[in-house]
């Protein structure tokens, strides 16, 4: 489980993905979290099973690799958990959510 410390310490961490499952009104409503990447969970599975060139395409960098730290956040937990063991399922075995996800971001942000 990612800690609020583990997200904000993402830009630092150029090895490390962070990745927002949110959907794209959530984002517009409510912002993004420093250096994430946005992949609705509906397009999960169809993402990280696509070629590294299509990926970065796509999403703007390089495809995770299998053995990345892989952090998934949402609003509130629940589809981050979701999206954690669906990447582990597909062979990225160092997935892991951000229980607190943007629910606990914005309180420690003090937004």
């Amino acid at each position: 489980m990612a800690t609020y410390e583990d997200v904000k310490d993402i830009p630092n961490q150029p090895d490390k993905y962070l990745i927002d499952v949110r959907n794209e009104p959530e984002l517009e409503e409510t912002g993004t979290l420093p250096a994430s990447i946005n992949i609705p969970l509906p397009d999960l599975e169809n993402a990280l099973n696509l070629a590294d060139a299509d990926f970065e395409k796509s999403y703007g960098r390089a495809k995770p690799p299998t053995d990345a730290v892989i952090i998934f956040s949402c609003k509130a937990g629940g589809r981050a958990a979701r999206a954690a063991n669906l990447a582990k399922t597909l062979g990225f075995a160092n997935a892991i959510a951000y229980a607190g996800s943007w629910t606990e971001w914005e309180q420690k942000q003090g937004k």
